[in-house]
């Protein structure tokens, strides 16, 4: 059978993409979606494909609302969150810890990297997330959460309006731009010391399956789970997030816990 399905072009996913794998039950029509995030909207309100990478928030948030997807345990994307945050130097030096009271902007409030930061700066820099005066540029995936941050003028970029003072600093973003500064002054220093404290590899993005699928040809996906896990195991090593199912179930703790910061 064919499977209309969202992956972006992680290494973990390139021998499925490439076809260098194949299966004798499925096949993959792939939709290009750049970023692949923009697709993620209409796999929760439309269910869109059959297959789809997914942010785990999103994923976690359309499961609270009851959406028809099921969860499969392969993780495409992972990483440590912290060089994800930027201040612009030319206001001043700022740390993790002077952000109450401040104004910040994010792509989104539901972002999955801006979830695992805000958790980073609640638990672990004592930030009061109320006191931040938030800033948003697009609303969930999932039409059902009530967002009450302030939204951004009309035609501003989230980068710009960091570079022009008129936010503070921004969640879930990089730049080249020489006058924004990592608000974590070491963040090589500050994820070794992040991981030895928690021992979690934050995860972003996974993989699901409309419930369609699952309840009419579980089979499928298995097969969809195996060529998965044959995809990432023929890609370099280094390049592939790899958990154990402890860890996988630490991770997802953890960031099921952070859900609450959304209130």
């Amino acid at each position: 059978m064919r499977l209309r399905t969202l992956l972006g072009d992680h290494p973990c996913t390139a021998a499925l993409k490439n076809e260098s794998i194949k299966s004798d039950l499925v096949d993959f029509d792939f939709v290009e979606v750049s970023p692949t995030n923009k697709g993620f909207k209409p796999m929760v309100r439309e269910q869109a494909f059959d297959v789809s990478e997914m942010a785990i928030v999103t994923y976690l948030m359309a499961k609270s609302f009851g959406k028809p997807m099921v969860l499969l345990p392969n993780v495409v994307l992972a990483r440590f969150q912290h060089a994800y945050a930027l201040y612009n130097a030319k206001q001043g030096r700022l740390k993790p810890a002077d952000l109450n009271g401040k104004r910040v902007g994010i792509r989104s409030f539901t972002t999955t990297t801006g979830a695992w930061l805000r958790g980073i700066l609640a638990n672990d820099y004592g930030v009061d997330l109320n006191s931040i005066d938030w800033v948003t540029f697009e609303d969930a995936h999932v039409a059902e959460y009530r967002d009450t941050t302030k939204r951004a003028p009309a035609g501003k970029q989230i980068i710009q309006m960091l570079v022009d003072g008129e936010v503070n600093a921004v969640l879930g973003e990089k730049s080249e731009h020489p006058d924004l500064k990592p608000l974590f002054p070491d963040v090589a220093g500050e994820q070794r010391a992040w991981f030895a404290k928690h021992d979690v590899v934050p995860i972003n993005h996974m993989v699901v399956v409309s419930a369609a699928l699952s309840n009419s040809h579980p089979a499928a996906v298995w097969e969809v789970f195996r060529l998965l896990q044959q995809s990432a195991a023929v890609a370099p090593p280094a390049a592939v997030p790899k958990f154990s199912a402890g860890e996988m179930r630490r991770s997802l703790e953890m960031i099921i816990g952070y859900g609450t910061l959304f209130q």
